[in-house]
């Protein structure tokens, strides 16, 4: 009997301590800038700032100067597949976005829409030659046709011993030109994390 009320008294101590705990949780609202990093693992900063770097290089080098000077208007980029072969799980996404962000806000080329949104605008499009009236209908077979093409490639590599580890995160991205499948930039950016336990 005394061993009954012992194991019930242990079991409700352990109960309480364990919904005491579940209690404590406190979220707070932070400035969507400021860098946080508590995993050590790949996240919207390293994405953010990768991109913008990436970005600035790419539209700093000749081959933006002799696209304009032979064709008189700014180059049409798509950003196309970037494959993951890190460690991790990273969502690649997110970083093309960042980079399509960073490339329209510059002004200084023409993005258009990767090919899983390109299906959806000719959808609707084809959907208004039933639906909307002829006056605001969009024509078919006036795309923009893409000059570049952005794509690479996201790495990792980890030493690590003990308690202590080291993440090395490299991005490759190679920009190509569509007709003469040239490559016309080549850039890498690396970002790399100590992280001890």
């Amino acid at each position: 009997m005394k061993t009954k009320l012992t194991i019930y008294i242990a079991v409700l101590f352990a109960a309480v301590i364990f919904l005491g705990s579940c209690a404590t949780r406190k979220v707070t609202r932070i400035d969507p800038q400021e860098q946080i990093d508590l995993s050590g693992r790949w996240n919207d900063t390293d994405s953010k700032q990768v991109a913008e770097q990436m970005s600035r290089d790419v539209l700093s080098k000749p081959w933006l100067v002799r696209f304009e000077g032979r064709n008189e208007r700014p180059p049409v980029v798509i950003v196309g597949i970037i494959v993951n072969r890190s460690h991790e799980h990273i969502e690649a996404e997110t970083f093309v976005k960042d980079i399509e962000i960073e490339f329209v806000n510059s002004g200084k080329v023409r993005v258009v829409s990767s090919d899983i949104f390109r299906e959806k605008l000719r959808e609707e499009r084809n959907q208004q030659q039933v639906n909307a009236s002829p006056e605001t209908q969009k024509r078919l077979a006036a795309e923009l046709g893409a000059d570049f093409m952005l794509f690479g490639t996201i790495n990792s590599t980890i030493d690590e011993y003990k308690k202590e580890r080291v993440v090395n995160y490299k991005v490759n991205l190679e920009l190509a030109d569509l007709e003469t499948t040239e490559k016309v930039w080549i850039g890498d950016k690396e970002i790399k994390k100590y992280i001890k336990n």
